[in-house]
């Protein structure tokens, strides 16, 4: 008979197929591999994220920077309000001390001849010689010509002492200015760092790739720019066919005072493009107004003040400045506004387009105004 062979007995742990300890042993190796492996660094962002965050410090800072002339504008203005009353203050004190000379010469002679010596010479140490007077008789011992004098030194000490005090307030809001000015300074530089290092980062065949997106976004703004012009040759076309039929007779008249102040302010736009046209290829630089550089607000005040036309420093001053028309409407010189918080502004050339001061590291130049999305338009003059 045979010998038996014995049966071996079943593993403690069950009876595994080999699929399923291969999948095992699979699945101990990933666990490891994923144990040892370092904490998976943040996903580098896309080149349209890039461009986006660029594109946004480069407002945010523009923005910064018309925040920036604001408080500019205002501490140069406050500062010679400043200098002014403290050149007051000055004079004022003067006189004061011109007058409580006189005073201590009375008080000499009142000492020379026994009368009321103290009472005059207290009036000269006194705080608030009105107050001592209500407390004194000191007045009826004076003559006429003393009356007059104590009187006038009242009134020089009363009125020196609020020009000090006036004085002191404006130096106050010219610290606090002054601040604001070095905060909008830094936040400022601090975005076009920013800006900067996400730049530095691309590789070469990324930067190419960037410059092919803005390629296409100033392709799209010249298309949108060629279709306002043809919109506006329409338009026009259109005005001089009506004013052909309906001839010049019972018109003319009424026309007359309007075609000259019309005349006039072409004239000054006239100027005021020429002016920035000659800018062109200068560099941007926030802050700037001039002439080696500029940027856009700086840029259209010039313009504009070549032409004889005062506008203030800022974006969101000068777009309350003169008439607002529509795009359609927009002629060469009105300024052209953009972003809702109407941070850039241009000087309209014509044919949907304007010369701007754009960017940091860019120059001024002319573009679409479409470029950019539109806000409003302005006619200075």
């Amino acid at each position: 008979m045979a010998p038996h062979r014995r049966s071996r007995p079943p593993s403690p742990m069950g009876i595994r197929t080999p699929a399923i300890a291969t999948a095992a042993l699979t699945s101990v190796a990933l666990l490891s591999q994923t144990a040892n492996a370092s904490p998976s660094e943040d996903p580098k962002p896309s080149l349209e994220e890039v461009e986006k965050k660029v594109d946004d410090l480069y407002r945010q800072a523009e923005t910064a920077g018309e925040k920036y002339n604001a408080a500019k504008e205002k501490t140069t203005k406050q500062k010679k309000r400043v200098d002014t009353l403290l050149d007051d203050v000055a004079r004022r004190t003067e006189k004061l001390n011109d007058a409580r000379e006189e005073l201590g010469t009375f008080a000499a002679a009142q000492y020379r001849t026994g009368a009321a010596a103290p009472d005059t010479a207290s009036l000269l140490l006194a705080d608030n010689p009105q107050d001592y007077f209500d407390q004194t008789q000191l007045m009826d011992r004076l003559t006429s010509r003393q009356k007059q004098s104590v009187d006038d030194y009242v009134t020089r000490q009363t009125a020196t002492t609020e020009k000090r005090q006036e004085a002191s307030e404006s130096l106050e809001t010219l610290t606090r200015t002054q601040s604001s000015l070095k905060t909008s300074k830094a936040d400022v530089q601090r975005k076009l760092a920013t800006a900067r290092d996400l730049l530095s980062k691309l590789t070469t065949e990324e930067k190419a790739r960037l410059a092919a997106i803005e390629r296409q976004k100033r392709e799209e703004a010249q298309r949108r720019a060629d279709e306002l012009a043809r919109q506006q040759a329409a338009d026009a076309e259109r005005r001089r066919q009506e004013a052909a039929t309906q001839g010049t007779g019972s018109s003319s008249g009424a026309s007359g005072s309007g075609a000259a102040s019309s005349s006039a302010s072409t004239a000054k736009a006239g100027k005021a493009l020429a002016f920035a046209r000659a800018q062109v290829g200068k560099p941007y630089v926030w802050g700037a107004s001039g002439p080696g550089s500029y940027d856009c607000s700086g840029l259209t005040q010039a313009a504009w003040k070549a032409a004889g036309v005062t506008l203030p420093r800022t974006t969101w001053d000068q777009v309350k400045t003169g008439t607002t028309v529509s795009v359609n409407s927009a002629q060469p010189g009105d300024l052209v506004f953009f972003y809702d918080d109407i941070s850039h502004v241009g000087i309209y050339v014509g044919d949907g387009m304007m010369i701007h001061a754009p960017k940091p590291g860019a120059y001024v130049r002319e573009e679409s105004i479409y470029y950019m999305p539109v806000h409003s338009v302005v006619r200075p003059a």
